[in-house]
Order: structure tokens, then C-alpha cells, then sequence
């Protein structure tokens, strides 16, 4: 069964990858379906099974690597955490593969798309159910060619060629980081496989060892850079910036790859070497900060983007700050439930927002929006359900959205935490929720209420989605509803040690239960903060439009470094791309063109043409100046027959 979880959308893969152009669209469309449908039903069973009778297990396909001393078996890890994440991949993207049905329609290359749909699944799959560091290398760098493919799936358009680039280079420099991580795990365990790893390291709490000429504490140096690596994967503050572009891609692409499966990689990843982390609590308190600082900052980019798909990635990269804090604090299982409930009402928001460009006639821009709410009723409602998740409204004790159980969960362990930058993380924290509440109902108010902004011609093609992409909205829906409070009783509740096992360092269950005993202003604060951002936004866009512009203008300076997301492009363009050009291009003409090809081919070339051009002067045409040639070579033969006898 586990196998089936992992191995069918990669069937799929590979029958459209070979025979698509044969089958067609809707054959192909239909394998690639199926396959991580059936994908789904199998991770159902296998979830039920491990938590279940069945435990943790793992099962083992095959030797992969044999060297001297040194194994690496292909084999899947199964537990509690694994199960988790094999129903948020698979069920994700099952809903992206039917929602792409519509949604693709029109597209000439189907089979391609639904391909590497498929492909990105199986990369992903392959992710979470590693059972080992190189197994889940392999995955991860899987993942990072198959967002290449889908972010530049439209290759004709050149900002979704420079989009995919840049989501392919930044992340270069996290996995760099990544690698030099997993071969220092190596170094000190002698090992790959996580068993093996999680019993060797209680031993090296104390060691260290030299790193860029200094003398460092191992684990914490290892797990930083592990970090790095997540840091890429998932979008975190300064290794960001491709995120935002990776919008690019079709609208699909952005809900499976950009809020529930690879931008989460780099939490799982964290979750998975839990017991790693705690023995580093310096890398724990960078892992702390960074998720913060992210958190916070996305949030304030968020508050004034236009670009409909471009807000809900500015979100994306917020809600993954919560997680890194929640597992900063050492709350791994608040982590991977606000994964979990993330996935459910963000994939709805981005295939929601894209519904509303589907019927705005692939119009992006929310200035161009307004008065559709009517037009798209059922959009309308599942955008309200998404956003209600992603604010965390509810009521304390009584029922509230997916989002309010998981991220008041991170908040309150940030609280129970008690360090500096655990409370620096949770004020942190509840800023980014007004400012999250704030940007969700003003991208709502923009988008389906006022004055309609768009041409008649725009206008009067508004329409709602076919039923084949209502659907997966109205599944996710239920899920941005009901999966908080179904859940929370197993993830964080008083039955959370047998739920989890040993999937996930057991500190994570000493922070939940004081978590629980926090003050309730701690547990009303994200409410209040919540209700007072949708209150905010609907002041500035229903009862006073003018109020936005006005203030903009008040703090243009302010306004300004929200725009231009805090100048990041630019920095790194002015530091890293631009003097990357100049020392390629001086490579280039100075090196290789000056040296390389001007002392080699195009110097040997340029000599023997001139050597030809000398040589050509001699056949002038006049038989005197051969005559004269032929006598000069007489006498030299006859002076050299002479000094050859004589000597």
C-alpha cells in the first residue's frame, strides 16, 4: 500500500511523458488523474494503518548505493508524520489535477502540463517518505527541477522563463547549504539513515570540529546549515525572493507548489531531524527568529500588492514563518498541523483566485476588479471560507476555522516558551495576524465588492467556473472548516504522545501541555487582532474608499519599501547579479576571448593566415622573380652541399 501512495503518480508520469502526444489530451489528462487519486485512497488506508493497529514500519524496495562500507537502501519511512504528509501531497495535488481539467482547457500542451504534475507529486512523495539523508536529497532536489518545469511552463513568455531561472538559482544557494549539512551529519554519525543517525548524535551534544577556520559546535553548525537549505525550499527572509515571481506559472501550479507541498519541505525536513535540532538550541533560536522575521515581513508586503496571486504568495511565505517560529520553539507538532490546515485553505484561496481570473478573462490586477460577488456566487463563497481559515476566525472553546486551531497553537507555544526570542516571535507573530486579517478582507473587498473597475467588454464575459473546478474548491472548503477542530484533539490534544510516537522529538509535548495553561488574554489576543484587521480593511475599501490612497501618500516613504517588497531585488541585483555579469563578461571577452581563443584557435588561425598573406606576395607573376628564386635556392643548396662534404 505504501508503495502505491508513492510509486502512481509516477506511473501516470511516465505514460504521458512517453505516449501523450499518442493518447491525447484527454487520455493523458485522465492517467495522471487517476493515478494520484488512487495515490490518495492508498495514503488514506496507510494513514488509518499507522496511526492505527499498524504502526510506524519501514519498508525497504531495494539497495540503491553499495560502496566498500558505505549502503543506501531505497526505502520509505512510514509513521505518523510521514502519513501526514503523504494525505496533505496527495490529496493536494488530487485536487489540483481535477481543478487543472478546467482550468487547462484551452491550453495546447495538456499532456506536458499534466505531466509534470505528476512528476513535481512523485518528487514530493519521494521527499517524505525518505528514509535516509541522500534518498531525501533526492527528493528535494526532484521537487526543485519539477517547480522549474511548472513555473516555466509557458517558456514562450519571457518573464516565466526568468521566473523559473530565479526560482532554480536561489535555491541552488540553499541546497548548496543543504549538502555541506548532510555531509557533516555524515562526519560526525558515519551514517545516512535516520535510525542510525538519532542513536549516534545524544553522543556528539559536546562535539566539535573545524568549520571555515574556526572551531565550532558540530550540531549547531550542521543544523544551520541544514536551515539554509530549508530557508531556499521555503521561501524564508532572505532567500525569498523567488517566490513571489514563481506566480508565473499557471494558477494550478501555484496552489500545489506554493502552499502545500514544496515551500513546506523545508518544514517537514526540520520536523523529521527534530531530535537533531534539540540537541543545537542556538540553531533552534536562529530557526526561531528567521520564522519570525519572515512572518512579519512577508505580511507587510502582502498589505500592498495588487496582483491578486501575488498577495496569496506574500501569505504563503507569512504562514510558513509561523511554522519555522512554532518549530524554532520547539513545537514541531503546532508546526506540522498549521502545515496541515495551511494546505487545505491556501490551496482553496489560490485555485479560488483562480476562478476569479478565469472569469475576469486572465485579468490579475484587483484594481481592475470589483462588483463581481453577485456574478461568481460560489467563488465568492469559498474565497470568504479560505480567508475566515487563513485569519484564524473563531471562538475560543466554542468552533472556529482551520486556522484559527493551528496558528493560535504556534502562538501559545511561543508564548509558553518564555525566551526572548520565543516572546520576540510571538508579538511578532500577533502583528503579522492584523496585518494577515487586514490584506485577505481587502483582497475580498477589491475583488468582489464596489464599483465594477474592469471594461464592459471584461464585464460581460464574467461567469462562474465549470463544476469540474468548483468541485475541488468545495472539498477544500469543507476541509478549511471541519480539519482544525477534527484534528487538534490528535495533534496537540491530551492523547498527542500515542498519536505521534517517536516521529518527532518529544519536547514538542512538554511545550503543547504548557501551551494549554497560557493566560486567556493569550488566547483571545489573535481573535481580537484578527477582528480588528477585517474591521480595518472594511473601513478603507467599503466605507471609506478614499481612505487608502490618502494614507499611501501620508507614508510614501513607508509605502514605498512595502511596494518594492523592502528592496530585496534590488539589493541583491546591485551585490550579486549585476557583478556576477560584469565578472562573467570579463570572463568572457578577457579570458576566454583574449586568452584561451586568442592565444589558441583564433591565434593559431590569425598567424597562419598572416604567414599565407606573406607567402602570397611571392607568386607576383614576374619570371625574372622566380628566376631569381630558383638561383638564391641554387646557391644555398650548393653552400650547404659544400659545408656538409666539408665537414
Amino acid at each position: 500500500m505504501e508503495a502505491a501512495a508513492v510509486f502512481l503518480p509516477f506511473v501516470g508520469y511516465l505514460i504521458v511523458a512517453l505516449f501523450g502526444r499518442g493518447l491525447g489530451d484527454r487520455a493523458s489528462m485522465a492517467i495522471t488523474t487517476l493515478g494520484v487519486n488512487l495515490a490518495l485512497a492508498a495514503s488514506i488506508l496507510v494513514f488509518i494503518d499507522v496511526v492505527g493497529e499498524g504502526g510506524p514500519r519501514t519498508v525497504t524496495l531495494f539497495t540503491w548505493m553499495a560502496s566498500g562500507d558505505f549502503q543506501v537502501d531505497w526505502a520509505l519511512k512510514v509513521d505518523t508524520l510521514t502519513a501526514i504528509m503523504l494525505l496533505v501531497v496527495n490529496g493536494v495535488s488530487a485536487m489540483v489535477h481535477i481543478y487543472s481539467i478546467g482550468y487547462m482547457s484551452h491550453d495546447k500542451a495538456k499532456p506536458r502540463f499534466f505531466a509534470y504534475l505528476s512528476l513535481f507529486t512523485f518528487m514530493m512523495l519521494m521527499l517524505v517518505t525518505a528514509d535516509n539523508l541522500v534518498q531525501l536529497y533526492f527528493g528535494w532536489e526532484g521537487v526543485g527541477l519539477a517547480s522549474y518545469l511548472l513555473i516555466g511552463f509557458w517558456h514562450e513568455r519571457p518573464s516565466a522563463s526568468t521566473a523559473a531561472i530565479k526560482a532554480f538559482v536561489v535555491n541552488r544557494v540553499g541546497d548548496f547549504g543543504f549538502a555541506l549539512g548532510i555531509m557533516g551529519v555524515f562526519l560526525l554519525t558515519g551514517s545516512v539513515e535516520f535510525s542510525v543517525i538519532f542513536e549516534r548524535i545524544p553522543e556528539l551534544a559536546d562535539t566539535t570540529f573545524g568549520f571555515l577556520g574556526m572551531e565550532v559546535h558540530a550540531l549547531t553548525c550542521v543544523c544551520l546549515l541544514l536551515f539554509l537549505g530549508a530557508m531556499g525550499k521555503s521561501a524564508q527572509l532572505g532567500l525569498h525572493t523567488w517566490l513571489p515571481d514563481a506566480m508565473e506559472g499557471p494558477t494550478p501550479v501555484s496552489a500545489l507548489i506554493h502552499a502545500a507541498t514544496m515551500v513546506t519541505a523545508g518544514v517537514f525536513m526540520v520536523a523529521r531531524l527534530s531530535p537533531m535540532f534539540e540537541l543545537a538550541p542556538l540553531a533552534l533560536m536562529v530557526v526561531c527568529l528567521v520564522g519570525a522575521l519572515t512572518a512579519v515581513v512577508a505580511a507587510t508586503i502582502g498589505l500592498t500588492q495588487f496582483d491578486i496571486k501575488r498577495v496569496i504568495a506574500y501569505s504563503t511565505m507569512s504562514q510558513l514563518g509561523y511554522m519555522f517560529f512554532a518549530a524554532g520553539v520547539g513545537a514541531y507538532n503546532a508546526a506540522i498541523f498549521h502545515l496541515m490546515t495551511h494546505a487545505a485553505f491556501k490551496s482553496l484561496l489560490f485555485l479560488g483566485a483562480g476562478s476569479v481570473i478565469h472569469a475576469m478573462s486572465d485579468e490579475q490586477d484587483m484594481r481592475k476588479m470589483g462588483g463581481i460577488a453577485s456574478m461568481v456566487p460560489y467563488t465568492y463563497t469559498f474565497m470568504w471560507i479560505g480567508s475566515l481559515a487563513l485569519a484564524g476566525v473563531g471562538v475560543v472553546g466554542v468552533f472556529g476555522f482551520a486556522g484559527f486551531y493551528s496558528k493560535d497553537l504556534i502562538l501559545e507555544s511561543a508564548f509558553a516558551a518564555h525566551g526572548q526570542i520565543a516572546s520576540l516571535a510571538f508579538w511578532l507573530g500577533i502583528a503579522a495576524a492584523f496585518m494577515t486579517a487586514f490584506y485577505s478582507w481587502r483582497l475580498l473587498f477589491l475583488t468582489f465588492h464596489g464599483a465594477p473597475r474592469a471594461d464592459e467588454k471584461v464585464m460581460a464575459h464574467v461567469h462562474e467556473s465549470p463544476p469540474v473546478m468548483l468541485i475541488p474548491l468545495g472539498i477544500l472548503a469543507v476541509g478549511s472548516i471541519f480539519l482544525g477542530i477534527a484534528a487538534y484533539d490528535a495533534f496537540a490534544g491530551y492523547g498527542m504522545e500515542a498519536f505521534w510516537g517517536d516521529s518527532i522529538a518529544p519536547a514538542a509535548f512538554a511545550i503543547t501541555e504548557e501551551a494549554h495553561h497560557v493566560p486567556y488574554w493569550v488566547k483571545w489576543l489573535p481573535l481580537i487582532v484578527g477582528l480588528a484587521g477585517i474591521a480595518l480593511a472594511w473601513i478603507y475599501y467599503i466605507r471609506m474608499p478614499g481612505l487608502g490612497p490618502r494614507t499611501a501618500a501620508t507614508f510614501a516613504p513607508i509605502d514605498r519599501l512595502f511596494a518594492r517588497k523592502w528592496y530585496f531585488d534590488e539589493l541583491y541585483d546591485f551585490v550579486f547579479v549585476r557583478g556576477a555579469l560584469a565578472a562573467g563578461r570579463g570572463l568572457w571577452k578577457g579570458g576566454d576571448g583574449a586568452v584561451i581563443d586568442g592565444l589558441g584557435p583564433d591565434g593559431l588561425a590569425a598567424m597562419t593566415q598572416a604567414l599565407a598573406a606573406r607567402a602570397s606576395r611571392l607568386q607576383s607573376g614576374y619570371i625574372y622573380h622566380y628566376a631569381f628564386a630558383m638561383l638564391i635556392g641554387v646557391v644555398c643548396l650548393v653552400t650547404w652541399y659544400f659545408f656538409a662534404v666539408g665537414a
